[in-house]
């Protein structure tokens, strides 16, 4: 079997001179008004009203803002559905509550990131908007579930994490999954058994897996418990070849000084942490839509999906923190 060089298996990724000059008439201050008028009808025209073209925060969730948004996706988005760019498109899923100065950031970088890799995307957040404990893996299935029959693969992408080198591969991972946040170049976790931060999967693999466990309320744990269930599909896990930068792979956004995890372990949590959830994920998954948001950011769009997860607390109680 042939592999990309940019992938590895893991054993077990003049004239108005004229017009201007002479003695100034009445005619001419009139006709000069009328310039200057037409010009700034067509300057409001051509323009945009705004940077997010519907981003107002309302009760932790991105609301539409009034007047609606006043211009569609530039040019540079229409572009992503160019056929040229080839069959496969991502569906780049980020699990999300309340990082709104990180995604300011994320979304506008990873929308030219991959425009300039010529890779189709659609960037979807998943905004949990619940009052239930951060669950990450959750937030995933659902992107998996809303990311539309247009995507053929998706990215599991944090969004306090910015690839800085342009030879990192977010193609199709046909053979296996591809972890690109790979432990050698992950500013923060170099265990072997890493498979958080960015991984690529095709839906078809993400599906054999019965997707993530809905288990994992809090921060942590769920890729691990993910990486047992590559294993188990008999998945194939591919990492990055060939990438020299190191640590530096990466730009690492989040303050942890200023956004503290939620790392807090109740005592039923603790004893069930570690063990391989063999029935939940895509199948057991309970949520619902809020609403559903197409916005632009720096010129950049994204749909932001408001989402509320529902937890049977008689199998996860420390959904709630006591």
């Amino acid at each position: 079997m042939m592999y990309s060089s940019r992938r590895k298996p893991v054993l077990y990724f003049k004239e108005e001179r004229r017009f201007l000059s002479g003695k100034c008439t009445v005619y001419k201050l009139f006709g000069l008004c009328m310039v200057l008028v037409l010009v700034s009808l067509l300057w409001l025209q051509l323009s945009c009203s705004g940077e997010m073209s519907g981003g107002a925060l309302h009760d932790g969730r991105l609301a539409p803002q009034q007047p609606p948004p006043p211009c569609p996706a530039d040019t540079q988005a229409s572009a992503l559905d160019d056929p040229s760019w080839g069959p496969h498109k991502l569906a780049l899923i980020i699990p999300f509550r309340e990082r709104f100065e990180e995604l300011l950031v994320f979304v506008p970088f990873m929308h030219a990131y991959l425009s300039k890799k010529r890779i189709r995307h659609k960037i979807f957040v998943i905004n949990q908007v619940d009052h239930y404990r951060f669950n990450r893996a959750s937030l995933i299935n659902v992107g998996y579930m809303e990311s539309g029959n247009d995507t053929d693969y998706l990215a599991m992408h944090d969004v306090d994490l910015l690839p800085l080198n342009e030879a990192l591969d977010y193609g199709f991972p046909e053979d296996g999954p591809f972890h690109v946040a790979s432990p050698e170049l992950h500013p923060l976790y170099h265990y072997k058994t890493y498979v958080g931060g960015i991984l690529l999967l095709t839906k078809k693999h993400y599906h054999m897996c019965n997707g993530m466990s809905n288990r994992f309320w809090g921060w942590g744990r769920e890729d691990d418990e993910f990486y047992r269930r590559l294993r188990k599909a008999e998945l194939q896990l591919f990492r990055p070849s060939g990438i020299t930068t190191g640590y530096k792979t990466f730009r690492h956004i989040h303050d942890p000084a200023w956004r503290k995890r939620d790392q807090k372990r109740v005592a039923a949590q603790k004893q069930e942490q570690f063990k391989v959830d063999p029935d939940g994920g895509l199948t057991n998954l309970r949520y619902q839509v809020e609403s559903r948001q197409d916005l632009t950011i720096s010129g950049a769009p994204c749909t932001v999906i408001n989402t509320k997860l529902d937890c049977d607390q008689s199998e996860t109680p420390w959904c709630l923190l006591a």
